[in-house]
């Protein structure tokens, strides 16, 4: 039996199966059970509180979490999930596909309200409804340590986020990240939540993505970001802003100061779209990843782009993959890096894009400027009848051999890369670093592949990676020791 199984199905109320268990029930609770309350005087700030109280506030607060929980779940008439029992003291909780329900839900709330372990909480696809959303918000008024929250998938639409908006217009929680995903929100849920977040600046990363958002919807958004000064990072992909909604979102990006990070995939504004953000790439010092993948955006639009890049002094990713482009857009969008002393650009994916061998030529003179530069790019024309540009040397293999040869570690050898001396490094640094050090002569796509050694997923990299042997291995995995 999986270890993950709740002891029986969440959404099963409990007068189904009380008979059934009654005698089992009596041990599983009696714990939880309490004597008898005495009324008592609450303090004056209990006046605002929640339903989400166990009557007894003495109880409240002196009950072990896990009993607090088996008492909540009696109280709302569902099973305990066996894995909130297991973890719910960890700082990491995943609830998600659990089949809670607005009582499930409602549950776990009252088990968070004096809980101060956990910091992310998981709960996307449960069919958590209004009810279950209002007892969430009731409970952030109360906990100040539930940093992340991820309530994606449940199909809330406009009354959930009446309730959501009216939390975040006086948010006093800790909550800084909020996954919305797929929940049905339409353009009158864009107007609730832009009000809210025009003012509301302890939200640093907001998902909205898979949304019903629409051109009008763009324009509430557009409003939010000229104001808001807070939000770091917010995620717009699968909805259908189009050119209109794409137009009035940059409106407001060109006025934002914050927001650093913006996925605006899968929304098929085109090359009109594409021109209004090329003038924010001129304009907006802040954003350093951009992803427009899959936005029918061909080289009309890219030119667009590529003209605000010569200008853009913070953007790092860009992503581009899926669009109509041919080899001529890649090359000019290229050049403008080149043109652009000051550009940050690190990692720039047209992935479906076919180049030839000039292409290489011209990208290792952009690359020679900006050695932090890395391009992915589908493949080279003809390159089966031809030199095979990547053919080399694994990198692994040439830096073991460096630190045999001057009997160091490869640790060690990595350190020396990074002014600091620690063991970690920013994917750009690290990049540009290593082609320009002259102790291992690699190329750009040897330093591609080390670094996906390293963990770049996290924008990082990592020495100290896979650690437990002194040397290093090849293909398995990149191995450093001490």
């Amino acid at each position: 039996m999986d270890n993950d199984d709740p002891l029986e199905p969440e959404t099963k109320d409990e007068s189904d199966t009380v008979s059934a268990r009654q005698s089992s029930d009596e041990t599983l609770y009696c714990e939880a059970e309490a004597p008898m309350a005495v009324e008592k005087e609450k303090p004056a700030r209990e006046s605002s509180e929640t339903d989400l109280e166990i009557e007894d506030t003495e109880k409240f607060f002196t009950t072990g979490q896990r009993e607090l929980y088996l008492e909540a779940c009696k109280l709302v008439g569902v099973v305990p999930v066996s894995y909130f029992i297991r973890n719910m003291e960890e700082s990491y909780v995943n609830l998600n596909h659990r089949g809670l329900g607005p009582r499930g839900t409602k549950a776990i709330a009252i088990a968070l309200v004096s809980n101060t372990t956990v910091v992310t909480l998981e709960l996307a696809d449960n069919c958590i409804t209004e009810e279950g959303i209002l007892s969430l918000v009731e409970m952030l008024q109360e906990n100040y340590y539930l940093q992340e929250m991820n309530i994606s998938d449940n199909d809330l639409g406009l009354e959930g986020a009446r309730i959501l908006s009216e939390f975040l217009q006086n948010n006093t929680s800790s909550l800084f990240s909020l996954q919305l995903s797929g929940n049905n929100f339409k353009e009158e849920s864009a107007e609730l939540f832009c009000q809210a977040l025009s003012t509301n600046y302890r939200i640093k990363s907001l998902d909205l993505s898979h949304n019903q958002f629409s051109d009008k919807a763009g324009e509430y958004l557009g409003q939010m970001l000229a104001l808001n000064v807070g939000l770091q990072s917010l995620d717009l992909s699968w909805n259908h802003l189009y050119i209109q909604g794409a137009g009035a979102l940059c409106s407001g990006l060109r006025a934002n100061a914050s927001l650093k990070k913006l996925d605006l995939s899968m929304n098929s504004f085109g090359n009109e779209g594409a021109a209004a953000l090329g003038e924010v790439l001129r304009l907006n010092n802040s954003l350093a990843y951009l992803d427009l993948s899959s936005n029918n955006i061909s080289n009309e639009g890219l030119s667009k782009i590529s003209k605000g890049l010569e200008l853009n002094e913070s953007l790092k990713v860009l992503k581009l993959y899926l669009n109509p482009l041919s080899m001529d857009g890649a090359v000019l969008l290229i050049l403008s890096i080149k043109r652009n002393p000051k550009s940050k650009m690190e990692d720039i994916d047209i992935s479906n894009v076919l180049v030839s061998e000039q292409f290489v030529k011209i990208l290792d003179g952009v690359c020679a400027v900006h050695p932090q530069l890395d391009v992915m790019y589908k493949a080279v024309q003809g390159l089966s009848n031809k030199k095979n540009l990547f053919t080399w040397t694994s990198p692994v293999k040439l830096i073991q051999s460096y630190a045999d040869q001057h009997k160091i570690s490869v640790l060690d050898f990595f350190r020396s890369l990074n002014p600091s001396g620690e063991t970690t490094m920013p994917v750009g640094e690290f990049r540009k670093a290593m082609i320009q050090q002259n102790k291992v002569p690699v190329n750009r796509y040897q330093v591609r592949e080390l670094i996906k050694k390293l963990g770049e997923k996290t924008d990082m990299v990592d020495f100290r990676t896979h650690s437990s042997s002194p040397r290093l291995q090849d293909p398995a995995g990149l191995q450093v020791g001490p």
